[in-house]
Protein backbone atom coordinates (compact mmCIF):
# COMPACT_ATOMS: atom_id res chain seq x y z
CA UNK A 1 0.00 0.00 0.00
CA UNK A 2 2.07 2.53 0.83
CA UNK A 3 5.02 3.55 0.50
CA UNK A 4 5.16 3.97 -2.49
CA UNK A 5 5.14 8.15 -3.01
CA UNK A 6 8.55 8.61 -1.94
CA UNK A 7 9.51 8.23 -5.95
CA UNK A 8 7.20 11.93 -6.07
CA UNK A 9 10.26 13.51 -5.00
CA UNK A 10 12.35 12.49 -7.98
CA UNK A 11 10.88 15.73 -10.17
CA UNK A 12 12.19 17.86 -7.76
CA UNK A 13 15.43 16.55 -8.90
CA UNK A 14 14.99 19.00 -11.69
CA UNK A 15 15.81 21.72 -9.76
CA UNK A 16 18.59 20.73 -7.74
CA UNK A 17 21.87 21.77 -9.25
CA UNK A 18 24.12 18.71 -8.67
CA UNK A 19 24.56 16.30 -11.53
CA UNK A 20 25.27 13.14 -9.43
CA UNK A 21 22.70 10.94 -7.53
CA UNK A 22 22.00 11.80 -3.92
CA UNK A 23 20.26 10.22 -1.15
CA UNK A 24 17.40 11.81 0.18
CA UNK A 25 15.47 9.64 3.35
CA UNK A 26 12.06 9.94 4.78
CA UNK A 27 11.29 12.14 7.98
CA UNK A 28 9.52 9.21 9.50
CA UNK A 29 7.52 11.38 11.74
CA UNK A 30 5.93 13.35 9.18
CA UNK A 31 5.24 10.38 6.80
CA UNK A 32 1.66 8.63 6.67
CA UNK A 33 0.08 6.08 4.54
CA UNK A 34 -3.76 6.16 4.37
CA UNK A 35 -5.59 3.59 3.53
CA UNK A 36 -9.33 3.23 2.97
CA UNK A 37 -12.37 1.34 2.01
CA UNK A 38 -16.19 0.40 1.90
CA UNK A 39 -17.75 -1.63 4.36
CA UNK A 40 -20.57 -2.97 3.84
CA UNK A 41 -22.32 -0.21 1.97
CA UNK A 42 -22.42 1.81 4.98
CA UNK A 43 -19.43 3.14 5.55
CA UNK A 44 -16.25 4.02 4.66
CA UNK A 45 -13.66 2.93 7.12
CA UNK A 46 -10.08 4.03 7.41
CA UNK A 47 -6.79 2.59 8.07
CA UNK A 48 -2.78 3.88 8.24
CA UNK A 49 0.66 3.05 8.36
CA UNK A 50 3.24 5.65 9.77
CA UNK A 51 6.58 5.88 11.09
CA UNK A 52 8.18 3.53 8.29
CA UNK A 53 11.48 3.80 6.52
CA UNK A 54 12.36 4.39 2.57
CA UNK A 55 14.60 6.47 0.67
CA UNK A 56 15.12 8.46 -2.47
CA UNK A 57 18.11 7.98 -4.54
CA UNK A 58 17.89 11.78 -7.51
CA UNK A 59 19.80 11.39 -9.97
CA UNK A 60 19.41 15.80 -11.09
CA UNK A 61 20.28 14.88 -14.72
CA UNK A 62 17.68 12.31 -15.55
CA UNK A 63 14.85 11.74 -12.88
CA UNK A 64 13.93 9.48 -14.93
CA UNK A 65 16.68 7.37 -13.84
CA UNK A 66 16.14 7.87 -10.42
CA UNK A 67 15.24 5.44 -7.68
CA UNK A 68 12.85 4.60 -4.71
CA UNK A 69 12.67 2.30 -1.83
CA UNK A 70 10.43 2.16 1.15
CA UNK A 71 9.58 -1.09 4.01
CA UNK A 72 7.28 -0.95 6.91
CA UNK A 73 6.03 -4.13 9.19
CA UNK A 74 3.02 -5.41 8.41
CA UNK A 75 2.77 -4.71 12.00
CA UNK A 76 2.69 -1.50 12.20
CA UNK A 77 -0.63 -0.75 10.46
CA UNK A 78 -3.45 1.08 12.54
CA UNK A 79 -6.89 1.38 12.12
CA UNK A 80 -7.91 3.12 15.71
CA UNK A 81 -10.10 -0.48 16.42
CA UNK A 82 -7.86 -2.96 18.44
CA UNK A 83 -10.40 -6.08 17.49
CA UNK A 84 -9.87 -4.69 14.05
CA UNK A 85 -6.21 -4.48 13.71
CA UNK A 86 -5.98 -7.97 15.62
CA UNK A 87 -8.49 -9.34 12.60
CA UNK A 88 -6.28 -8.20 9.94
CA UNK A 89 -3.38 -9.66 11.22
CA UNK A 90 -5.26 -12.67 11.49
CA UNK A 91 -5.59 -16.12 8.97
CA UNK A 92 -8.52 -14.14 7.37
CA UNK A 93 -6.50 -11.56 5.82
CA UNK A 94 -2.31 -11.13 6.78
CA UNK A 95 -1.87 -14.17 9.20
CA UNK A 96 1.10 -11.44 9.74
CA UNK A 97 4.28 -12.58 11.61
CA UNK A 98 6.34 -9.47 13.50
CA UNK A 99 8.90 -9.88 10.53
CA UNK A 100 6.30 -9.73 7.62
CA UNK A 101 7.30 -6.09 5.69
CA UNK A 102 5.44 -4.69 2.93
CA UNK A 103 7.99 -3.11 0.35
CA UNK A 104 7.84 -1.20 -2.68
CA UNK A 105 10.88 -0.42 -5.15
CA UNK A 106 10.06 1.97 -7.90
CA UNK A 107 10.81 0.37 -11.50
CA UNK A 108 10.52 3.76 -13.65
CA UNK A 109 9.29 6.98 -13.57
CA UNK A 110 7.31 9.27 -15.75
CA UNK A 111 7.39 12.51 -15.70
CA UNK A 112 3.84 13.90 -16.69
CA UNK A 113 4.03 17.77 -15.81
CA UNK A 114 5.82 20.34 -14.10
CA UNK A 115 4.98 18.91 -10.47
CA UNK A 116 3.34 15.37 -11.17
CA UNK A 117 4.84 12.10 -12.18
CA UNK A 118 3.50 8.19 -12.95
CA UNK A 119 5.39 6.24 -10.69
CA UNK A 120 5.78 2.28 -11.21
CA UNK A 121 7.21 -0.02 -9.06
CA UNK A 122 6.89 -3.63 -7.61
CA UNK A 123 4.90 -3.61 -3.77
CA UNK A 124 5.27 -6.91 -2.12
CA UNK A 125 2.40 -7.21 0.23
CA UNK A 126 1.19 -10.26 1.94
CA UNK A 127 3.83 -12.46 0.08
CA UNK A 128 2.46 -11.31 -3.07
CA UNK A 129 4.84 -9.04 -5.70
CA UNK A 130 2.41 -6.63 -8.40
CA UNK A 131 3.31 -3.67 -10.26
CA UNK A 132 1.45 -0.39 -9.39
CA UNK A 133 1.61 2.82 -10.46
CA UNK A 134 1.55 5.92 -8.20
CA UNK A 135 0.08 9.52 -9.33
CA UNK A 136 2.57 11.72 -7.32
CA UNK A 137 2.45 15.54 -7.24
CA UNK A 138 5.79 17.16 -5.50
CA UNK A 139 4.06 19.76 -2.87
CA UNK A 140 8.04 21.86 -2.48
CA UNK A 141 11.64 21.43 -2.85
CA UNK A 142 13.54 23.57 -0.52
CA UNK A 143 15.55 24.10 2.44
CA UNK A 144 13.85 23.04 5.70
CA UNK A 145 13.45 26.14 7.99
CA UNK A 146 14.30 24.22 11.09
CA UNK A 147 16.68 21.76 10.18
CA UNK A 148 18.62 23.86 7.89
CA UNK A 149 19.20 21.13 4.82
CA UNK A 150 17.38 20.15 1.97
CA UNK A 151 13.64 19.17 2.21
CA UNK A 152 11.00 17.37 -0.20
CA UNK A 153 7.31 16.73 0.32
CA UNK A 154 4.97 14.97 -1.91
CA UNK A 155 1.21 13.57 -1.80
CA UNK A 156 0.08 10.84 -4.14
CA UNK A 157 -2.40 8.23 -4.51
CA UNK A 158 -3.08 4.85 -6.03
CA UNK A 159 -5.72 2.19 -5.56
CA UNK A 160 -5.04 -1.68 -5.09
CA UNK A 161 -7.23 -4.46 -5.60
CA UNK A 162 -6.60 -6.60 -2.13
CA UNK A 163 -7.80 -9.89 -3.50
CA UNK A 164 -4.99 -9.44 -5.51
CA UNK A 165 -2.69 -10.15 -2.63
CA UNK A 166 -5.01 -12.91 -1.42
CA UNK A 167 -6.86 -10.60 1.30
CA UNK A 168 -9.83 -10.95 -0.11
CA UNK A 169 -11.67 -12.37 3.16
CA UNK A 170 -15.39 -10.76 2.48
CA UNK A 171 -15.32 -9.24 -0.81
CA UNK A 172 -17.39 -8.11 -2.28
CA UNK A 173 -19.39 -7.26 0.50
CA UNK A 174 -16.51 -5.40 1.98
CA UNK A 175 -15.26 -3.78 -0.99
CA UNK A 176 -12.01 -5.27 -3.19
CA UNK A 177 -10.33 -1.94 -4.29
CA UNK A 178 -8.96 -0.17 -1.26
CA UNK A 179 -8.18 3.69 -2.10
CA UNK A 180 -4.29 4.71 -0.86
CA UNK A 181 -3.01 8.38 -0.11
CA UNK A 182 0.53 8.95 0.80
CA UNK A 183 2.02 12.17 2.30
CA UNK A 184 5.51 12.24 2.86
CA UNK A 185 8.43 14.18 3.91
CA UNK A 186 12.13 13.43 3.17
CA UNK A 187 15.41 15.08 3.70
CA UNK A 188 19.10 14.73 2.04
CA UNK A 189 21.28 12.20 3.63
CA UNK A 190 24.29 13.44 5.87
Amino acid sequence: MKSFVLAAGLMAAATFASAEAEKYVLDASHSQILFSYNHLGYSTTYGMFSGFEGEIMFDQENPAASSVTVSMPVKSMFTGWEQRDGHFMSADFFGATDDEMVSFASTSIELTGENTAKITGDLTLNEVTKSVVLDATLNQVGDHPMANKPWAGFDATTTLVRSEYNLGQFAPFVSDEVEVKISIEAMKAE
